[in-house]
């Protein structure tokens, strides 16, 4: 089955740009049990179940509220296949109306740029997400610009994580996960190689946040996803971005189920946003970076 948006537009409140399935029909999950309990720990999360992607949709659905949802296929780094990458595709295409799945990719497998194809063509898929730290990949080396080629011809969308993880923190050697490979700045050179690209840098990128403004003020191409931390820890000079010069190009985004929408909500309170930024933020924005709605 080949997802169609069914989103009621009048009537949502918001759309997550980043949510995590991580458990498929079979129970396989995409990350060993140290790795998420040391990610649980580090977001100070008080569930640390995994939910199925109904009860995902369930949740979303309960808020009136939309949800990117997405694995990470970092296959050859881990050692350790994903939870179904399809599967999530055809299971968010039972729930149209709050769902919207995004594919992943390997960039070490030779089939990559096939896949893209397949995910976006069979499958309808509206993205893409990549975490550079786990699937331990420099996203700017020439290698990899086959698969950006592929993305930015089918028209949806790239995410990036960017900054600290707290996957694996803690653990001895962090597991291995280099923090360098989710530098924002390597993510310049890509938004400028391929400027048809639209891409999207996950979390305020600490300790690189700067960087990140800067990225998203040049390049047109370029957008930043406030999920992964609670909004009274966002650095202040990402704050002020959001409510001015960056206003159109910041994303409202939780991860989920690490941190809830409710917490994420109830913590922006405290920031201020002005009353003209905040429905581009939490909505309007998201619709025209996943091509939801035309401009204008």
């Amino acid at each position: 089955m080949s997802y169609a948006p069914e989103l009621d537009l009048a009537n949502l409140k918001a759309i997550d740009i980043h949510t995590h399935v991580e458990i498929d029909s079979t129970g396989h999950r995409s990350v060993d049990d140290e790795l998420m309990d040391a990610s649980a720990a580090y977001f100070k999360a008080t569930d640390t179940r995994t939910p199925t992607i109904e009860q995902i949709a369930d949740y979303y659905r309960q808020r009136s509220m939309a949800a990117v949802v997405f694995t990470v296929d970092a296959t050859t780094a881990l050692g350790r296949p994903p939870n179904s990458v399809t599967e999530l595709a055809e299971r968010a295409a039972d729930h149209p109306d709050v769902l919207i799945p995004f594919g992943s990719v390997d960039p070490w497998a030779p089939d990559a740029v096939e896949r893209v194809g397949l995910l976006v063509e069979r499958y309808g898929v509206r993205g893409f997400k990549f975490h550079p730290g786990i699937q331990a990949f420099r996203p700017n080396e020439e290698r990899f610009a086959p698969i950006y080629a592929a993305i930015a011809a089918a028209g949806v969308p790239a995410l990036f994580h960017t900054g600290q993880t707290g996957i694996g923190a803690g653990l001895p050697g962090g597991r291995g996960i280099k923090l360098h490979y989710s530098d924002p700045l390597l993510l310049d050179d890509v938004a400028a190689d391929f400027p048809d690209l639209t891409l999207i840098m996950a979390h305020p990128a600490v300790p690189w946040v700067d960087v990140q403004i800067s990225i998203a003020t040049h390049k047109p191409n370029a957008f930043i996803d406030l999920s992964g931390w609670s909004p009274k820890y966002f650095p202040p000079q990402l704050v002020r971005a959001a409510n001015s010069l960056l206003q159109d190009k910041v994303l409202f985004g939780t991860d989920f189920p690490l941190i809830s929408p409710d917490r994420w909500l109830a913590d922006a309170e405290r920031l201020d946003f002005k009353p003209e930024v905040l429905p581009k933020l939490l909505k309007d924005n998201a619709l025209r970076v996943l091509g939801l709605r035309q401009e204008g």
